[in-house]
C-alpha cells in the first residue's frame, strides 16, 4: 500500500473504554481517530502508545457568524494543544459546529455569497493558526440527505471549493467518501478531482454506514485508484460494525490491502 490505514475509535469496540478501543486499534497496526477531545482523559489517551491520526478540531462555533467564528478559533486554539500531547497531525472541521445526532447546531438552508466570502477568511485564519502549530486542519464533506441536514458547505463540492480558495497546506480536505456517495455519488472521479487537496479520506458503506462489503460502494476499486494515484496519505474507516468489531476491521483491510 501506498497509503496508511486508521480506524475510529469512537464507533468500533463500542462496549469497551476508549482507551481499551484505541489499544485494539493499535494493536492491529493503524492510527487512531478520535472525535471531541473534551470529554475524553487526553493525558490517558497519550498513554496508550497509539500514533493518533485524527481529532476534531473545534469545540463550538461555525464559519460565516461573528460570534461563532470567535468560538470558532478559540476553540480551534484549544484543540490544538490537546493536538500537541497527542501528536496529532490533523484536525477535524465542519461547515458548522454538530450538536445531538449530528445534526448542525445552527441549520442554514440558503448559503450565500456573501457567506461564501466569510467562510473562506475565516479558514484561512484557521490556517494560519494550523501553520504556526505545525498541524493541518481538514474540512470535512457531509451528506445532507441522511445525516447532516441544513449543515452549510457540506457536499463534496462546496469543502473542495474552499479549501481550493484558501490554498494552504495547513488546510485541507477531509473526503469522507460515505457522505460523498450519498451526496454526490462518481467517487472514483471525485478522487482524482480532489486528491491534490486532500488531506485524509474516510470510509465507509452505503447504507448502514458499516465497513467497506456491506453496502453498494466498490471499495476495491477505489482503492486501486488510490494506488494508480500515488496516494500516500490516510485511509480512515469511519464507520459502524455491522456485526462484530474485528470482523469489520478485517474487511476494511481486505478492501484496501489489495
Amino acid at each position: 500500500m501506498t497509503y496508511t490505514l486508521a480506524a475510529c475509535a469512537e464507533m468500533l469496540h463500542t462496549d469497551l473504554p476508549l482507551t481499551d478501543r484505541v489499544r485494539k486499534i493499535a494493536d492491529r497496526g493503524m492510527q487512531v481517530e478520535i472525535w471531541n477531545w473534551v470529554d475524553k482523559d487526553i493525558d490517558e489517551l497519550a498513554a496508550t502508545g497509539a500514533t493518533f491520526s485524527s481529532m476534531t478540531g473545534y469545540i463550538t462555533g461555525n464559519l460565516t457568524e461573528r460570534d461563532g467564528i470567535t468560538a470558532l478559533l478559540d476553540s480551534a486554539a484549544k484543540s490544538l494543544d490537546v493536538a500537541d500531547t497527542l501528536a496529532c497531525p490533523r484536525l477535524n472541521l465542519h461547515g458548522t459546529g454538530l450538536g445531538e445526532g449530528g445534526r448542525p447546531v445552527r441549520p442554514v438552508e440558503v448559503v450565500t455569497p456573501a457567506m461564501w466570502l466569510t467562510a473562506a477568511e475565516t479558514l484561512n485564519e484557521l490556517a494560519e493558526l494550523g501553520k504556526q502549530a505545525d498541524r493541518v486542519f481538514t474540512l470535512e464533506n457531509l451528506n445532507l440527505a441522511v445525516d447532516h441536514p441544513g449543515t452549510p458547505f457540506a457536499r463534496a463540492e462546496d469543502t473542495l471549493a474552499l479549501v481550493r480558495a484558501v490554498d494552504s497546506r495547513h488546510l485541507r480536505m477531509n473526503l469522507d467518501l460515505y457522505h460523498a456517495q450519498i451526496g454526490e455519488g462518481n467517487l472514483i472521479q471525485l478522487v482524482h478531482e480532489a486528491l491534490p487537496h486532500v488531506g485524509e479520506i474516510q470510509v465507509a458503506d452505503v447504507p448502514g454506514r458499516c465497513e467497506p462489503g456491506t453496502g453498494e460502494i466498490n471499495y476495491p476499486a477505489i482503492a486501486r485508484a488510490l494506488r494508480d494515484l500515488n496516494y500516500s496519505g490516510v485511509v480512515a474507516l469511519e464507520g459502524w460494525a455491522k456485526h462484530d468489531p474485528d470482523q469489520a476491521l478485517d474487511s476494511f483491510v481486505a478492501a484496501f490491502a489489495g
